[in-house]
């Protein structure tokens, strides 16, 4: 039997069961330990939690003392709960279908009929007032709770839920399941059946459909929004009604593995899902709001991951400048930028042309969102003390060549990246600035002395993501001369360009856009620009003498790309608008 209401309640369980037993004449007090042997009255002070070892109950259980059965009988009748045998009981797939199976392997529940609308459920433990909660939500129906030993129910969550040809966790027909490879197609009842699974599924087959990076499910006041975020721009998909809700966010926070009991504060979860020969990784978060809680499903998908720097949008030149600036053994580049604008994939480019089985690259990141394959990784976890500068302190023992801090947000871990370029590291990081120029200020603001700045820092590079034109429905245009005016070019700019657009096909969904590329900005440090870092020269000195020395700017690059016919003028124009040089 289980013995515990909390994590920190394991005694006065204990106390609460054996009470149970001596009051229904399963114990006797002479069968106790001998603390509480002199006690014979069962309500009498002498039996406390104290004074019972941790865990007692189950021994007892264990040793055949208490007899499993009709302890949980007895415990049946003091909540006033019917009592189930489940021994060789077999159970319809539409009923297993209703509970996931993660859920039930975990809380050691057991759906087992139906009573009326009601699902019936067999759990061992009434004393979980959580669990008893949460049933009905997770469920999306309501629920009629009877009482099982622990033992049948954990012989019928195994029978039923462990063969192949059912596992019930499967969230699309014939291809996806939670953490599990496809089950073979048997013509056997599926959890796509139930309608709360078939919802999750088909939102989630919709993203995937449409190579949607995130997925917003947004509770509003009289609906509830999904939306897809497809090539970095928000698409409303087709939503569940508004009852559907609750059950719907329950399911996926089921999925995620987060508390499904707790809606007052922010949560993180992961779940990982097999489709069609891939593994796909959603990043799970759940906010509050007004109207209920919105969850954002981020898509992880390895095999999606393009690490080469042409599959990026780097030219030969440029390409050529970074790959001579990363292979360089000590000293600091940077990748600047908003938030979603590519950073890590940049990064992730740069240590995939690094990696040499004769380099060892350590990286800290929150979170580690892609495996790469003779990298030591670091998740931060703030909750234990593990962050950033606490991962990098231990990091720098490890002896590594090249270092990848997955972002640099305070002065300890400013300082301590800079030490680390100092002495002997390579180290790659991520800033949020406007422009490449803009690293500078952003490093000496945090704390760092701008002298270190300039012995440290190699260059810095900003980068945005523009849409790129669907290959499939691209077709040349002339654009209109507000169109022109928009980036200011002129008659001798667009001499020989192949402007083009999108006109919309089944490949990018009428969008004219399939894909991102970056464009990019490079801010090298050279003699002469460490001179004016050193002399903590303005964002505005530095950004004129580099463009006076050939930078090209992000608005620069853009055009170039437009002029390449690789993407469109409003696309620049609308992530290239501070850059009004």
């Amino acid at each position: 039997m289980p013995v515990s209401v909390g994590p920190s309640c394991v005694q006065p369980a204990d106390e609460y069961l054996i009470r149970v037993a001596l009051k229904h004449g399963l114990l006797r007090r002479e069968q106790l330990p001998a603390a509480n042997q002199a006690d014979s009255g069962v309500a009498s002070p002498g039996l406390t939690a104290a004074s019972l070892p941790a865990g007692q109950a189950r021994r007892l259980v264990a040793e055949g003392t208490i007899n499993a059965a009709a302890l949980a009988r007895a415990i049946a009748v003091e909540f006033a709960l019917p009592f189930v045998e489940l021994h060789g009981r077999t159970v319809a797939n539409e009923v297993l279908a209703a509970l996931p199976r993660n859920f039930v392997m975990k809380h050691q529940v057991f759906p087992f009929g139906w009573a009326g609308e009601k699902l019936m459920v067999a759990l061992s433990d009434p004393l979980d007032v959580a669990l008893m909660d949460s049933l009905a939500h997770v469920a999306g129906r309501p629920v009629a709770v009877s009482v099982a030993t622990e033992e049948e129910i954990r012989e019928a969550s195994t029978r039923h839920f462990d063969q192949p040809a059912r596992l019930i966790d499967q969230l699309l027909p014939g291809g996806i399941s939670a953490g599990h490879e496809p089950a073979p197609d048997t013509g056997e009842g599926k959890e796509a059946d139930a309608p709360i699974i078939k919802m999750v599924h088909d939102i989630i087959l919709g993203a995937v459909h449409q190579r949607a990076s995130d997925i917003h499910l947004e509770p509003l006041e009289r609906r509830f929004r999904v939306r897809y975020r497809i090539d970095g721009v928000l698409t409303e998909a087709t939503a569940p009604a508004k009852r559907h809700q609750l059950a719907i966010i329950s399911r996926l926070k089921i999925m995620a593995n987060i508390s499904i009991a707790e809606k007052r504060v922010p949560q993180d979860g992961r779940v990982q899902i097999a489709l069609a020969g891939r593994t796909l990784d959603f990043r799970v978060s759940s906010l509050p709001t007004t109207h209920g809680e919105s969850i954002v499903m981020r898509i992880l998908d390895q095999t999606q991951l393009q690490l080469g720097l042409p599959e990026l949008g780097f030219d030969a030149e440029d390409r050529a400048r970074l790959e001579k600036l990363i292979a360089a053994p000590d000293g600091m580049v940077l990748v600047t930028g908003p938030t979603g604008s590519g950073k890590t994939t940049t990064l992730y480019s740069c240590l995939h042309h690094l990696n040499q089985t004769d380099r060892k690259i350590i990286t800290v990141e929150d979170p580690v969102e892609y495996q790469l394959t003779g990298v030591n990784q670091v998740p931060v976890r703030a909750e234990i003390g593990m962050t950033f500068a606490t991962a990098l302190r231990a990091m720098l023992r490890q002896a590594p060549n090249i270092v990848m801090v997955g972002e640099i947000r305070d002065r300890e871990t400013a300082d301590m990246a800079v030490n680390a370029a100092l002495t002997g590291h390579f180290v790659l990081s991520t800033l949020h600035t406007n422009d490449a120029p803009g690293a500078i200020a952003r490093l000496t603001d945090i704390g760092v002395k701008p002298f270190l700045v300039a012995a440290a820092l190699r260059a810095s590079l900003a980068q945005r993501l523009v849409r790129r034109i669907c290959p499939h429905c691209k077709r040349s245009y002339q654009p209109a001369p507000h169109e022109l005016r928009a980036l200011g070019l002129g008659a001798a700019q667009i001499s020989g360009a192949r402007f083009a657009h999108g006109t919309g096909c089944s490949a990018c969904h009428g969008t004219g856009f399939r894909g991102r590329l970056g464009i990019f900005e490079t801010f090298l440090v050279n003699d002469g620009m460490r001179d004016l870092v050193h002399a903590n020269a303005s964002a505005a000195t530095l950004r004129q003498r580099a463009k006076a020395e050939g930078m090209r700017t992000l608005r620069e690059d853009g055009i170039r790309k437009v002029l390449a016919g690789q993407t469109t003028i409003a696309e620049v124009a609308s992530v290239t608008i501070g850059d009004i040089d």
